[in-house]
């Protein structure tokens, strides 16, 4: 095909996706009261990560399990409730639309592939997609859950009640959740960068320490918060995902 002629396959690609990304976001839109029941479950106590922590507590001698807390949102601005369901159902139509996506950019790219080049781009497509839904799943029922509970009764003295808005909870959730999926391709960029000999295993671990101190600061950075709680919750994470990279970069040395 001739240069416009793929321009124009990616204007249909583009616009099939723009599509379903709006047709799933006016669904969430209209289903408020289940979308809001998902992203507000884990500011409630019975929330799944609270129960099975408090059953693990009792296989621990913890009979009591995990003491009741109670924070309440507030809503502060005339139309923030609106402009945050309208975020929120377009957050959630992105997510929803994204295995389309996904598919769509393959189905445009692939054609100017070799076969050994297609089978690789399925890989890192299918890899890619995968961790990033790890990293947003990992973060919605541990991460964000555990910071949440800290940060929302932590009190410096019993006269000062915690009211969390409806924005800060949102954006909190939103921004963390977007950050660990997109931390979670470190594994499939370390791989990347392995098959194009820019990386080796030997360097990751000669320099883990430096790689540490880097995570900190990333984590500092990267976290809506400034706790040490929620760092040390972040930067775990990143971490094990380093070490897990070693792993697939002397892995991918040998394949080479």
């Amino acid at each position: 095909m001739s240069f416009w002629e793929h321009l124009d396959e990616l204007r249909t690609a583009l616009l099939k996706i723009l599509v379903v990304t709006l047709a799933f976001g006016i669904a969430a839109f209209c289903f408020r009261e289940g979308l809001f029941n998902i992203m507000l479950a884990p500011k409630e106590p019975d929330f799944i990560t609270y129960r099975l922590l408090g059953i693990a507590g009792s296989l621990f001698g913890n009979d009591g399990g995990l003491p009741q807390f109670d924070v309440r949102l507030i809503n502060t601005g005339l139309a923030q409730q609106f402009i945050i369901h309208m975020k929120t159902a377009v957050c959630s139509g992105v997510i929803l639309a994204s295995p389309y996506a996904v598919y769509q950019i393959f189905r445009f790219v692939s054609p100017a592939l070799y076969e050994n080049e297609r089978h690789y781009a399925v890989k890192v497509a299918g890899s890619g997609y995968l961790l990033f839904m790890s990293g947003v799943a990992i973060c919605y029922f541990l991460i964000f859950p555990l910071t949440f509970r800290f940060l929302g009764t932590y009190q410096v003295s019993a006269d000062v009640d915690n009211l969390i808005t409806l924005q800060s909870y949102m954006g909190t959730l939103l921004t963390m959740c977007l950050v660990m999926g997109i931390v979670f391709e470190i594994p499939v960029v370390a791989w990347m960068f392995a098959k194009l000999g820019f990386l080796k295993a030997d360097f990751m671990k000669k320099y883990r320490k430096h790689a540490i101190v880097i995570i900190l600061v990333v984590a500092a950075i990267i976290t809506p918060t400034s706790d040490i709680f929620t760092l040390f919750i972040v930067s775990l994470p990143i971490w094990l995902l380093y070490e897990a990279s070693i792993g697939i970069v002397k892995k991918a040395e040998h394949q080479v």
